[in-house]
C-alpha cells in the first residue's frame, strides 16, 4: 500500500508538471505580453508548481507513515 501511495504521488506530480508545461507554452505564444511580463508569468508558474509538488510530497509522506504504522 505504501508503494501505491508513492505511485499515486508520482502520477500527481507528473500531472502538475504537464499543466505547468501547457501554461508555459501558452505564455510563450502570447504575443501581447512584454518580455518582462512573460518572464514573470513563467516564474509564477514555476513557483506554483513547486508549491503544489511540495504539498503532494507532504501528503504522500504522511500517508506512507500512516500506512506503515498500522
Amino acid at each position: 500500500m505504501a508503494k501505491d501511495a508513492q505511485k499515486y504521488g508520482e502520477e500527481a506530480k507528473v500531472a502538475i508538471r504537464n499543466i505547468r508545461r501547457d501554461a508555459n507554452d501558452a505564455t510563450k505564444k502570447n504575443k501581447e505580453l512584454t518580455e518582462d511580463d512573460r518572464k514573470a508569468e513563467l516564474e509564477d508558474s514555476q513557483k506554483l508548481t513547486d508549491d503544489y509538488i511540495k504539498q503532494v510530497e507532504q501528503i504522500v509522506n504522511e500517508k506512507k507513515k500512516e500506512i506503515l504504522n498500522v
